[in-house]
């Protein structure tokens, strides 16, 4: 597969910059399109390639026609929930969907925020949201009208996932803590099921708040099950990154092993020697459209392999073909979504926007083969991706390998 032309590549660079000027839309014709995430708070450090992902499919379609006939440019409106805050996860939805009148939600991120925001303002406003990396169970089993979606597989995926990769380590005990939220909660039980399923034994799993300062009793409560392995279902920004450099300090576990969530560079293998760190997370390296679009992310200055850059991108490509399919309506989006992300159809890849465009003027079927894989929403909304098994070393996120 062949990367796109340098004339495209170009444009894309020179709109990304545009598309986060609010005077570049000063026009009537303007699609909104709504962007909620943990700015701030525990997820910040993996925010800037997830909200630069999906500027960059904005750039792309206003660089290759807009949407509709009129070729109406799309602006991103940015609301900052901080990742666990439930109140401010629904003012920003209430402002989106009330006040700015948002055609569609990118997001939010974190579990919990995408559930406040959708009961909140999103489902009674009839708004779809996509999001790129609420993976809580929870999320399943919202009413949610058919309005919430998201292009991350589910922690009762992940859950399987990071079992079976920790007994391929060797690993047969280990201890557990999980900060005490939707996600947390629902990636421990998943975790706990299958690990014991496949004869792993779980000594001990406990809860933690997310804020606080020191962990250390919290850690001398694990380490007294005598697991040497530690499972820390959590954020990198918060209580999980404080947790491991803690439980580093004390000596008490010389493995960690995590989520989707820890997965950042601020998780520093600092300690060496025999310390492992065994991650896993949403992959999508086997992708059709992957190529395409880790050139097209490189040109845009930012890594295309960051956690969650490629679901955020697919979220907001595919609403943007949704909305074309809608005239950029709100209406009947949902139906749209499915129908533009599904066979049969004309597949379509990252960045072939002009293509796209020209099939669902003509009212022929596309299926948006994306950066992160297939996007074949199920009667829930989920789908079922793909996963890698990674650590960080010396502050870079280091690949292993497809999480078998």
């Amino acid at each position: 597969m062949t990367g796109p032309s340098k004339t495209l590549l170009a444009a894309t660079v020179a709109a990304l910059t545009l598309s986060a000027s609010p005077a570049a839309f000063a026009q009537d014709a303007a699609v909104k399109l709504g962007f909620i995430g943990g700015i701030t708070g525990p997820i910040e450090s993996l925010m800037p390639p997830i909200t630069n992902a999906a500027k960059l499919a904005i750039s792309q379609v206003n660089a290759a026609g807009g949407i509709g006939k009129n070729g109406a440019k799309v602006e991103m409106v940015i609301g900052d929930d901080g990742c666990i805050d439930a109140a401010r996860a629904s003012d920003a939805a209430d402002r989106q969907v009330n006040s700015e009148k948002v055609a569609a939600i990118v997001g939010a991120m974190c579990s919990g925020a995408t559930i406040a925001a959708a009961n909140a303002a999103s489902i009674p406003g009839g708004v779809v949201m996509v999001s790129p990396s609420s993976t809580s169970p929870a999320v399943t089993a919202l009413d949610d009208k058919d309005l919430v979606f998201r292009t991350a597989p589910s922690d009762a995926y992940q859950g399987e996932v990071l079992a079976r990769v920790v007994k391929k380590n060797g690993i047969d005990e280990v201890a557990v803590t999980y900060v005490n939220n939707d996600y947390g909660t629902g990636f421990a039980q998943s975790f706990k099921t299958a690990f014991e399923a496949a004869g792993g034994k779980v000594a001990v799993s406990q809860p933690h708040e997310d804020g606080k300062a020191d962990y250390r009793a919290e850690i001398g409560s694990l380490a007294s099950s005598g697991a040497q392995a530690l499972v820390v279902l959590a954020y990198v920004d918060g209580s999980g990154g404080r947790i491991v450099n803690q439980a580093r300090e004390t000596g008490d576990f010389s493995t960690f092993i995590g989520g989707d969530g820890m997965v950042g560079a601020a998780l520093t293998n600092t300690a060496g020697g025999d310390e492992k760190l065994i991650l896993t997370r949403p992959g999508g390296t086997a992708a059709a459209g992957a190529e395409l679009y880790a050139t097209a992310a490189k040109e845009a200055g930012f890594d295309p392999s960051a956690t969650y850059a490629a679901t955020s991108y697919d979220a907001a490509f595919v609403l943007m073909l949704a909305l074309e399919k809608t005239g950029g309506s709100r209406e009947g989006l949902s139906a749209a979504l499915r129908e533009v992300a599904s066979a049969p159809g004309e597949v379509i890849l990252p960045g072939e926007w002009q293509k796209a465009k020209a099939l669902i003027d003509e009212g022929k079927d596309i299926n948006y083969e994306g950066a992160s894989g297939s996007l074949e929403f199920d009667a829930k909304g989920d789908v079922p991706g793909s996963y890698d098994e990674v650590t960080v070393r010396d502050g870079k996120i280091v690949p292993v390998g497809p999480a078998q």
